[in-house]
């Protein structure tokens, strides 16, 4: 048993010609699955309400104001959050905004609004680029849940029923360009068309 043992401590001591491609080959093979498992458990962990709202600046500000909107509490109890109308569903587009998304933990770490007043005073600057965003990607965001081929314009009022078979219909709009302050408040727009 003793010489057994050490033949074995002798093979996995110094490398073998002909084994080291297959460990190489199967030692990355599950590296790589449970390096991918963990990639993706964290980055699913940043999409939830729990994580969203983790930090007090948006605890305290966007995320009351979303309360009481349609888009939380509603009669068919489907409720979107943060990450339903912030990040997109597919992968690629759900990395790129994670790469942009760098940018607010930036200023999460410098104290760019971790005050309600300097919430307030870059808000505007806040809601702009989160609306050229969704102005760029086709209201992507809110297509997840709201298709448009499924709309029923019978039960519409007259003036949505024309925004959305006109605007929609033709690209000339997009979702976020008539539906500004949907879940959060506007900020001051004094001033700006």
């Amino acid at each position: 048993m003793r010489d057994l043992m050490r033949r074995y401590w002798r093979t996995l001591k110094r490398p073998s010609v002909h084994y080291s491609l297959g460990f190489l080959t199967i030692g990355g093979f599950i590296g790589g699955v449970i390096f991918w498992g963990a990639f993706n458990t964290a980055l699913e962990a940043t999409n939830t309400e729990q994580f969203c709202t983790g930090c007090h600046e948006m605890r305290d500000n966007v995320y009351v104001e979303l309360q009481p909107t349609i888009h939380f509490t509603n009669r068919s109890g489907v409720r979107a959050k943060c990450s339903d109308c912030h990040v997109p569903h597919d992968w690629t587009d759900k990395m790129a905004r994670k790469m942009q998304a760098s940018k607010e933990v930036w200023g999460k770490v410098f104290g760019t609004i971790n005050t309600r007043e300097k919430f307030l005073d870059k808000r505007l600057e806040l809601a702009q680029r989160e609306w050229a965003r969704l102005r760029a990607n086709d209201s992507l965001e809110c297509r997840n849940c709201h298709n448009y081929d499924s709309m029923d314009f019978t039960r519409q009022s007259q003036r949505a029923s024309y925004a959305h078979s006109t605007a929609l219909d033709t690209g000339a709009k997009t979702c976020i360009d008539c539906h500004k302050g949907i879940a959060h408040r506007l900020p001051n727009m004094a001033g700006i068309q």
